[in-house]
């Protein structure tokens, strides 16, 4: 039903069929299963996290990847600590019900319910196509904040344990952050890697290649858990580390097979994870206190508010591209918890957390209120807010031309300025994976075939294969090779433009504007060296100038070129001095040197060169551009087309004067 779908969420409909369902089972007098913590950090989580590792859009995400990080790391900390702390107070002056929870729960209750969640975001984000900057802000944070979850979850959970904590356990604490983000990034470059150099070899096997992606990744994310390091760290990094050597090695079959089958794995584990949390909700054991959990609500919304608030105040000092008011609005809506929460209260220990059960409930209560009411009604805000949609085209062979194009610009002027800055790194990056890594990872001649005649080729297989799927192809026998597919589409005749009749007096107009208005930026201020000269100026032959170096000379003082005396053999460009800015001004007379007719140049005529000669105003009602001069010939042309390309030139010796002595 698309206009329910259009609505409400697909996310927030999963839940209501889990709901159904648990309470179906229940009212049957069987007890609904729940989502255990094992089966959904082992099975259900890796695909959703490895569908969207491996299609990262990986420019718009390091391009923004310091605004990530502040958000994920600084902001999952800022939300913890501060509903930690207030969420403690709050049991402090709750009553007897509350007032034997610590502040070590309260903290390790903060750092569970802080993080966003990537499944969440995801399944509501996908469905409102929102601007690129906009999503992979918030699905980034989402991602990355995993490291911070992880340690501030174990790390209160151990703490929970000891008898006292010292300063020493603190900062022990604080590294520990390092090592596990870090490690579970250098777990996944180390499979990524692993990956891409079996690809090479699997040429002769091609139906078990899609099989090393899946099996890789998975491995990546199971030694990064072996060891508590971020599970979902190690995953992303994988995916974008091995993609473009995988993909440059295995065949086109492959990758659609690796495409869909993640699609399709990631999707089925959404929606096992959205009904598992409806079936868990009728299923688990609530304990439901007021204070608690309405607390917990509008502390987690006013927590988020002011984080995004502060922290892009922050970044917006260092961004090129600010982030305005309506995308903070957006960043903070969009900030929506889900199952990794609920998983993690779960996997709390009830004899250390006797109160898990409201920790729970409290948790659920926050999930509902984020996915219902805020993934319901971020659709409608968006359209009011009139915020930046995502542009659903294909990119072109110009586009990528023009991005490599001002990625190299960008790297030279950061290299001119000496600022060792994003582009440059880049490019060192690039170089270096040029150099060593793709001759090591990528098999065969692929290896050294440039960026764009590889997105030439991915773009032509994929217009041939939409060619195919549409039926375009049906009437093609089958012996015609998959190169030529791109030429198969009927070519139709085109159509001649319809030129609109002008009379002689518009058009005349139409000339007049154009003379008068051409090239006006270009007006240069007169030039004080053509002002000392005698109204003239003479240049050597061998110093040609180009036809816009001259028209620049020209610009300068047209009204300072005089006619010599003993130059009735050389070719003399006369200038119209009521518009000097416009090229078609310029026209040739006595176009008939005799180096242009086959002899050779007397030494004079080759120290004079060409001599500029004011134009005499035409009379009213002539075409002064237009109108051919009588002495227009075959040489005349000759004598044009030499000018207008003069070809190799000699170069000046030093010292030599730009103006020859005693003219």
């Amino acid at each position: 039903i698309p206009s329910v779908s259009n609505i409400v969420p697909e996310s927030c409909l999963l839940i209501v069929v889990g709901l159904l369902v648990g309470g179906l089972i229940k009212g049957v007098g069987e007890k609904p299963p729940i989502l255990k913590s094992d089966i959904f950090f082992l099975f259900l989580l890796p695909p959703i996290i490895l569908d969207a590792g491996y299609f990262l859009p990986l420019r718009q995400f390091t391009e923004n990847l310091g605004t990530i990080l502040i958000f994920a790391v600084v902001g999952t900390l800022w939300n913890a600590f501060f509903l930690g702390g207030l969420m403690y107070a709050v049991c402090q002056l709750g009553g007897p019900g509350l007032n034997h929870i610590g502040l070590l729960a309260n903290l390790l209750f903060g750092s569970i319910i802080s993080a966003v969640d990537p499944v969440a975001v995801l399944a509501v984000f996908e469905e409102i196509h929102i601007n690129e900057l906009l999503h992979i802000l918030v699905f980034g944070e989402s991602l990355l904040n995993d490291a911070v979850t992880v340690v501030l979850y174990h790390l209160f959970e151990e703490f929970a344990t000891f008898e006292q904590v010292t300063i020493i356990d603190i900062i022990l604490g604080f590294l520990s952050f390092f090592v596990v983000s870090l490690g579970g990034v250098f777990v996944g470059v180390i499979y990524g890697v692993i990956t891409a150099f079996t690809s090479r070899f699997t040429s002769h096997i091609r139906v078990i290649e899609p099989l090393f992606v899946f099996l890789y990744s998975y491995m990546a994310y199971l030694s990064a858990e072996l060891f508590h390091l971020s599970g979902i760290m190690a995953l992303i990094a994988s995916g974008v580390v091995m993609r473009p050597y995988v993909e440059a090695n295995i065949s086109h079959k492959s990758h659609t097979t690796i495409k869909y089958f993640l699609k399709m794995w990631s999707s089925v584990s959404e929606t096992l994870i959205f009904i598992f949390l409806g079936v868990s909700t009728v299923a688990g054991h609530h304990y439901w206190n007021w204070t608690f959990v309405i607390s917990t609500l509008l502390f987690c919304l006013i927590a988020r508010v002011l984080g995004v608030l502060v922290l892009t105040w922050f970044i917006n000092k260092f961004r090129i591209v600010k982030l305005t008011p309506k995308d903070q609005f957006i960043i903070a809506y969009g900030g929506l918890r889900g199952a990794i929460a609920f998983s993690l209260c779960y996997l709390l220990d009830y004899k250390h957390f006797g109160m898990r059960d409201m920790f729970l409930t409290a948790i659920i209560t926050v999930i509902f209120f984020t996915v219902f009411v805020q993934g319901m009604t971020i659709r409608p805000l968006v359209d009011l807010l009139a915020v930046k949609k995502k542009q659903e085209t294909k990119r072109s062979i110009n586009e990528e031309i023009h991005t490599q194009f001002l990625d190299h610009l960008l790297t030279g002027i950061e290299d001119i300025c000496g600022h060792y800055g994003h582009h440059h790194w880049k490019d060192k990056l690039n170089r270096f994976n040029k150099k060593y890594v793709k001759k090591c990872l990528i098999a065969g001649e692929r290896s050294k075939e440039p960026q764009l005649i590889a997105f030439y080729h991915k773009m032509e297989m994929k217009q041939a294969i939409e060619l195919v799927e549409s039926g375009g192809i049906g009437k093609i026998p089958s012996a015609v090779s998959t190169v030529s597919i791109q030429n198969i589409n009927p070519k139709t005749l085109p159509v001649e433009r319809i030129l609109p009749a002008l009379s002689k007096d518009k058009e005349e107009e139409i000339r007049k504007i154009l003379r008068n208005n051409l090239q006006k930026t270009r007006q240069r201020v007169r030039c004080p060296l053509a002002q000392c000269m005698n109204n003239y100026l003479t240049v050597p032959a061998h110093k040609v100038d180009s036809p816009t170096m001259c028209r620049a000379r020209i610009g300068s003082d047209p009204l300072a070129y005089e006619p010599k005396t003993d130059s009735e053999n050389l070719p003399i460009i006369t200038i119209d001095p009521a518009s000097p800015q416009s090229p078609e001004s310029v026209d040739l007379v006595n176009e008939e040197p005799k180096g242009c007719v086959g002899l050779p140049p007397s030494p004079e005529e080759d120290e004079e060169g060409l001599v500029m000669r004011v134009k005499e105003p035409s009379s009213p009602g002539t075409d002064d551009v237009f109108t051919p001069e009588t002495s227009d010939s075959s040489s005349n042309q000759r004598m044009l087309r030499c000018l207008s390309d003069p070809g190799p030139r000699p170069e000046p010796e030093e010292g030599e004067p730009f103006i020859p002595k005693g003219q």
